[in-house]
């Protein structure tokens, strides 16, 4: 017992596991919880303090910061209440298409913007403001449906898309790196939208619709809106320069996070911006920010001590892979991207399966690609919030009830292990990847 205590990933393989059940039981506020971390990891020495801290380093804490700021910005200039107006005269006769419309928009946003912080921050203040013209209260069941339809829909329908989500650019980066292999737009949409975008889309409609049950009023202010305000169309012109540098990153070369940064301050400047430092500071919520840091930082920490990779090769060991039964071998490959979004979370998944796809290979029989493939839906359907950063800030700008987030959560991951797993290995199959 003494060389379990001695050994030198003991402590950081202790606080990690602590970090990680108060996140996923909420006994504590998740900010404080992540908090907690950075104080027990710093005085613990488990990692330099540029890898613990790392999360705030991170284009993704930026994305998120922006989203707040431009979010404030939309819904104080009155741009979230005329997109509202204009899609709730023709969205909310009945619960269900209101709940399908947030869901296939979040969806079809991911195909012109690179950052799932991005389309959460834009779509957000327009949900709620719709969401209130349909008689829809903040607080209530019906509106934590239609949020978690934003954050769900962002992050688990983008996986389908190649250069939408953080995880698939890192498969991506490290299947090039590690083994030269290039990932393509076409085949890679091809192979995940059947089953991985349209019927987990649907899946996940159905869910909320039952879950989160809704009953939305008609519009009754069918008149026409007034003429955009200077404010508002100042805003609008700056929204529109910030959706054209993300969609054409690949050109200039700037990331998303850092065009929003740029935009938020100049939302922020005086006389020029459109909120003061009092809007700021009650609009932007930093509960939410420090949380995203913590889930960063504490991926990073993982990876950086050799956690992770110690966590992987012992599943290569005790996981069923064998090339005589496919469909175990495809299940366990699963469950080993899903073991491993516990401890590294999504963003971080990629990273180290991706290196360690080649050992997969040999023991599974499958090629090299389709291996890589495969870790698609385990990272994208995480079974508790944490593991995806932005569900986690769809649940923070909704003010949505980590209790809601996890029965959503862990709904649609038994759907999709039950229904979607099986359904995904046939179309592999049917294409020739197995």
């Amino acid at each position: 017992m003494s060389l379990w205590f001695t050994h030198p990933l003991f402590l950081p393989s202790l606080i990690i596991l602590v970090t990680i059940v108060l996140w996923a039981t909420a006994l504590l506020p998740e900010f404080l919880t992540a908090l907690l971390f950075f104080t027990a990891a710093m005085i613990a020495r488990i990692a330099p303090p540029e890898v613990i801290f790392g999360g705030f380093a991170s284009s993704a804490f930026w994305l998120v910061f922006s989203g707040f700021v431009l979010g404030v910005a939309i819904r104080k200039t009155g741009l979230a209440d005329r997109a509202a107006r204009a899609l709730s005269a023709k969205l909310t006769d009945s619960w269900v298409l209101m709940v399908a419309s947030v869901v296939l928009l979040s969806y079809a946003l991911a195909f012109v913007m690179p950052s799932n912080m991005g389309r959460i921050a834009l779509l957000m203040p327009i949900v709620a403001a719709m969401a209130r013209r349909a008689g829809i209260a903040d607080g209530s069941r019906a509106w934590f449906g239609l949020a978690l339809a934003v954050g769900f829909g962002t992050f688990q329908l983008s996986a389908t898309i190649l250069p939408a989500n953080v995880p698939n650019l890192v498969m991506s980066g490290a299947a090039e790196g590690s083994y030269g292999i290039h990932l393509n737009y076409v085949p890679y949409l091809l192979l995940h939208t059947p089953v991985l975008g349209i019927l987990k889309g649907l899946i996940l409609i159905g869910l909320i619709c039952w879950l989160f049950p809704g009953a939305p009023k008609p519009a009754q202010d069918l008149a026409p809106s007034e003429p955009m305000g200077r404010d508002e169309k100042r805003l609008a012109w700056l929204l529109a320069v910030v959706l054209v540098m993300w969609v054409t990153e690949s050109w200039h070369g700037i990331g998303p996070a850092w065009v929003g940064l740029a935009a938020s301050l100049v939302v922020l400047l005086p006389r020029v911006g459109f909120i003061s430092g009092e809007e700021f500071s009650t609009g932007v919520n930093m509960r939410t920010c420090i949380y995203v840091a913590g889930i960063l930082g504490l991926a990073i920490t993982v990876t950086q001590t050799g956690i992770g990779r110690a966590v992987g090769e012992a599943l290569l060991q005790v996981m069923p892979l064998d090339a005589d039964n496919p469909f175990t071998s495809f299940l366990a490959l699963t469950g080993i991207t899903t073991a491993l979004n516990f401890i590294m979370t999504a963003n971080g998944v990629p990273a180290l399966y991706t290196t360690l796809a080649q050992s997969f290979s040999d023991a599974t029989g499958f090629p090299l690609l389709s291996v890589i493939m495969i870790q698609v839906l385990g990272y994208s359907t995480p079974l508790l919030p944490y593991q995806a950063s932005p569900i986690v800030v769809a649940m923070g700008l909704g003010k949505v009830p980590a209790r809601a987030g996890m029965l959503l959560c862990l709904a649609l991951a038994i759907a999709t292990y039950l229904v979607l797993l099986p359904l995904d290995y046939l179309w592999f199959r049917i294409l020739g990847q197995l």
